[in-house]
């Protein structure tokens, strides 16, 4: 059965990119009928583009903050508030400390995410 978390860790965002625009151009078009493994493909891969697309994001915010960047900036560079940039940025903090505590090996540890969150700062600094 075909997974996001299947496929996740073996492809980049470039290629699950490349892979799910041939198969929309393929569906669009009509001209080959996608098969029923195809089509889940095509799902999964749009949420690994989504999941990927997510975590870079938020890579980049924590560049920008590095950066001496403020959440007003960076609220401006992503189109939304920078309460609303803090506020995300703060939950994919929190998730990522959630996932290593599940795993133990993914996301952050503790004291990672407690330097992110020191990083972050506040939504008005």
């Amino acid at each position: 059965m075909v997974t996001p978390e299947g496929i996740e860790r073996d492809i980049t965002l470039t290629s699950a990119a490349a892979r799910y625009d041939e198969l929309w151009m393929r569906d669009a078009v009509g001209e080959s009928p996608l098969q029923r493994e195809e089509v889940l493909e095509l799902l999964a891969l749009g949420e690994v583009i989504a999941r990927k697309a997510v975590h870079g994001r938020q890579l980049a915010v924590r560049s920008a903050r590095r950066a001496g960047a403020p959440w007003t900036q960076i609220g401006a560079a992503l189109g939304i508030s920078k309460q609303a940039a803090w506020e995300a940025h703060g939950k994919w903090i929190d998730d990522q400390a959630a996932q290593h505590r599940d795993s133990d090996y993914q996301g952050l540890n503790e004291h990672e995410a407690a330097a992110e969150r020191k990083l972050a700062g506040q939504a008005d600094a």
